[in-house]
């Protein structure tokens, strides 16, 4: 049976979020330290999850850590970075068996916080730097990630027609950072933001299982009981108001066998809007499933598109649509595409479009209970988007969406930028 979440606040600052359940059969964990997306911080902020994997005081290096891991039944910690409106989050998950199926006596849940809280707050630290080849090896690998987003098209273009979009916002900064920065961090200069970012920035953590609260409140204060006297900060909000003062367009030539077009649109709806769920339901009829409008009339009907789709960054209040056509019929999917934005906006959407659309969006999110991981998500949404749905009131709001509030969010949304990544001239076709 799952029950609702619990916060508490820890002696220095972090915040706690415990949902007990009887519904899995592991100890899952993450904890997200919480900074601002800005371009001179970007780099740093990739780099410092996967130096703090590497190795820390107690784990020295990878090997070291693994082996520790597999002493725990297997257990598995992941780091990430992720971008998430203007915000830039610094993951760091844990899952481990459960003692109640292993008859440990509690001791997973403490030996495995207590892992993930030495790679997090204790790292192995060499004359007050981190380890130099440990700096080395990751830049490397990050600037192999940033070049080879190039090898993926379609990503390549999404990441092309949003860094055009807000190229004078933060949400344009890649969520790698730009390559050339990575040439200023040293180890003991990453160190040093290391620290002053652990102290002052907020910082969430997450446990769920079927545990009792007082045991994991009690773990966790003392596990997590990291030095952190500086002044909380408070992270500024993601700006979703960006005016449009005309639609910006861009081509670009490049070794491809067919174009990839993205459009870039403002909703000015973001996640605590009480628009937020119509918004969901307009992108999931526009182009969210096979049954959507830009699926059966752009692909299906006219034979314009290999794929096409719209999607949602829910916390900037952005929505793309993304398709991959003929360069020489790129007029005539625009047309199409105009058509479909006109259809919404004039509540031409049929019974069948409304009810798949909002069974098809509460299935995905019915899904995510069957996942820790994508509880624990669900949830950091909420935390960063300023509003906490809880999975059934989100259920409750798309059902009841209708096409005046369909409409409501298509007065609002404005076409901003339109990128088209074309095959080279004399190239493929």
């Amino acid at each position: 049976m799952q029950k609702g979440y619990s916060y508490h606040y820890l002696p220095n600052g972090i915040r706690l979020i415990f949902m007990p359940t009887e519904k899995f059969k592991t100890i899952s964990m993450g904890l997200f330290l919480h900074q601002e997306l800005k371009p001179d911080l970007a780099a740093s902020n990739a780099l410092l999850p996967s130096v703090l994997e590497q190795g820390s005081r107690l784990y020295p290096d990878y090997l070291t850590l693994q082996r520790e891991l597999e002493n725990l039944y297997g257990a598995d910690i992941n780091t990430d970075i992720m971008k998430s409106g203007e915000r830039h989050i610094l993951a760091f998950t844990m899952e481990t068996a459960h003692d109640k199926f292993l008859g440990e006596n509690g001791r997973l849940l403490f030996d495995g916080m207590s892992i993930l809280g030495s790679v997090v707050g204790d790292p192995l630290v060499v004359d007050g730097a981190f380890r130099e080849d440990y700096v080395r090896q990751e830049k490397n690998q990050l600037v192999k990630d940033i070049r080879a987003m190039l090898n993926d098209k379609v990503s390549y273009a999404l990441e092309r027609c949003i860094s055009l979009m807000c190229a004078d916002e933060n949400y344009g900064v890649y969520k790698l950072g730009r390559i050339e920065d990575y040439d200023r961090v040293d180890q003991a200069g990453l160190y040093r933001y290391y620290r002053d970012l652990f102290a002052r920035n907020p910082i969430d953590f997450y446990v769920i299982g079927d545990l009792e609260e007082e045991e994991v409140v009690g773990t966790a204060g003392q596990v997590f009981n990291f030095n952190r006297n500086g002044e909380q900060l408070t992270l500024a909000e993601t700006d979703i108001m960006h005016p449009v003062h005309g639609v910006r367009q861009q081509e670009e030539e490049m070794s491809v066998n067919q174009s990839k077009m993205v459009m870039g649109f403002r909703t000015y709806t973001g996640y605590r809007d009480e628009l937020y769920s119509a918004l969901l339901v307009y992108s999931g009829i526009l182009g969210g499933f096979p049954h959507s409008k830009l699926f059966m009339n752009v692909r299906e009907e006219a034979g314009l598109a290999y794929y096409i789709h719209s999607r949602l960054e829910k916390h900037k209040g952005l929505m793309v649509i993304a398709a991959g056509i003929n360069y020489d019929e790129r007029e005539k999917a625009r047309e199409i595409i105009d058509l479909q934005l006109t259809d919404m906006a004039a509540g031409n959407i049929s019974d069948s479009e409304l009810d798949n659309t909002r069974r098809g969006l509460c299935n995905q999110l019915r899904s995510k209970q069957d996942s820790p991981g994508q509880l624990i998500s669900f949830h950091l949404d909420g935390s960063v988007g300023g509003k906490t749905y809880s999975i059934g009131e989100l259920e409750t709001a798309i059902n009841a969406v209708g096409r005046e509030e369909i409409k409501a969010v298509a007065e609002r949304i404005k076409l901003d930028t339109v990128y088209l990544l074309r095959p080279r001239e004399g190239g493929a076709s």
